[in-house]
């Protein structure tokens, strides 16, 4: 079975984690589809690492928060927050390369 991540998400965020890392969460409606993709392991450092073009190395974390049934990624910032050529200083703007992410379950 094929799902969108928009599908079976209730929240899908960024936001800053201090000025060099963004932090993503993404929380799910379903117990059963958050634990189906934790078991499988779906979302890891390299499909983060993919869908921002960035080096698996810059790919701070990835965890599982179950009592929020949350999965939370830390990356690099690409440009620290504020600094000239940056065009997001709070981080809320860049989980959309997240939004469009489908799994076979």
């Amino acid at each position: 079975m094929k799902i969108k991540l928009l599908d079976v998400a209730e929240v899908i965020r960024s936001k800053n984690s201090g000025p060099y890392e963004l932090t993503f969460d993404i929380l799910f409606k379903e117990w059963s589809i958050y634990e189906r993709i934790c078991a499988a392991k779906l979302i890891s450092k390299e499909l983060i690492a993919g869908k921002y073009n960035i080096p698996v190395e810059k790919v701070i974390n990835v965890v599982e928060f179950t009592p929020a049934k949350a999965i939370k990624i830390t990356i690099e910032r690409p440009i620290p927050s504020g600094e000239l050529g940056e065009r997001d200083v709070y981080g809320a703007q860049q989980h959309a390369p997240l939004l469009g992410l489908e799994f076979d379950l």
